[in-house]
């Protein structure tokens, strides 16, 4: 009878971190199916700029933009592995006479910003609506033109444009030093199969206590 009260506890609790640890695989499928589906809308046929672009329904948008750049650039920090820090690169693009936003890529730190330039330049990318300012986000340091998270409303201000922002992921720039960083799904979190790792864990770990409690209850004491 002492030993019935710590078995169900051990079957009962085994239960619940086996049950976490599927219900966190189910949801690994889940998050695998939604970022096959964004992966799919990134990469599909370019079409033209909307007239009014979506935040929700037009979120990673292929579209192919042709335009004059203009001035100012903005430049926002960012690091890439094996290259280092350097700056994303924001332009105004007249479209058209509709005044958008693009990154055209990453510059390293020791280069000098390019010039806007006479050509008309095409860009072909993805419409993006970045979620990068929180409440640790520095302001922006006018004296040393620089920017530390694309925060779209308050770029848009500065330059000037719509709160539209297109991605390259190729243009036509001949010869510039600007390489694209293009949307991907890769800043998209995707912990499920840790957390069911870790549930599965706990799970042997707490068969493994509970297996030792037993013995301890059963085993005679000496003397």
């Amino acid at each position: 009878m002492r030993l019935l009260l710590p078995l169900i506890f051990g079957i009962l609790g085994t239960a619940i971190l086996v049950g976490l640890g599927v219900w966190q695989m189910q949801r690994l499928d889940w998050k695998e199916a939604i970022l096959a589906d964004i992966d799919a809308r990134i990469t599909a046929a370019p079409v033209a700029l909307p007239a009014q672009p979506d935040p929700q329904a037009d979120r990673y948008l292929p579209v192919t933009v042709t335009g004059q750049l203009q001035d100012p650039a903005i430049r926002v920090l960012v690091s890439q592995k094996q290259v280092g820090a350097g700056y994303r690169i924001i332009r105004p693009l007249d479209v058209d006479g509709r005044r958008i936003m693009v990154d055209l890529g990453f510059l390293p730190i020791q280069s000098p910003t390019p010039a806007a330039g006479p050509e008309q330049v095409t860009v072909q990318g993805n419409l993006h609506w970045p979620d990068e300012v929180d409440s640790y986000t520095p302001e922006p340091d006018a004296k040393a033109d620089m920017w530390f998270a694309r925060d779209l409303p308050r770029m848009a201000d500065h330059l000037g444009t719509e709160p539209v922002l297109v991605v390259a992921r190729a243009t036509s720039l001949p010869d510039s030093p600007l390489s694209p960083l293009p949307v991907d799904t890769s800043g998209i979190p995707n912990d499920h199969l840790g957390y069911a790792v870790t549930w599965f864990g706990l799970a042997i770990v707490w068969v493994v206590m509970t297996g030792f409690f037993l013995w301890r209850i059963r085993k005679p004491a000496k003397g």
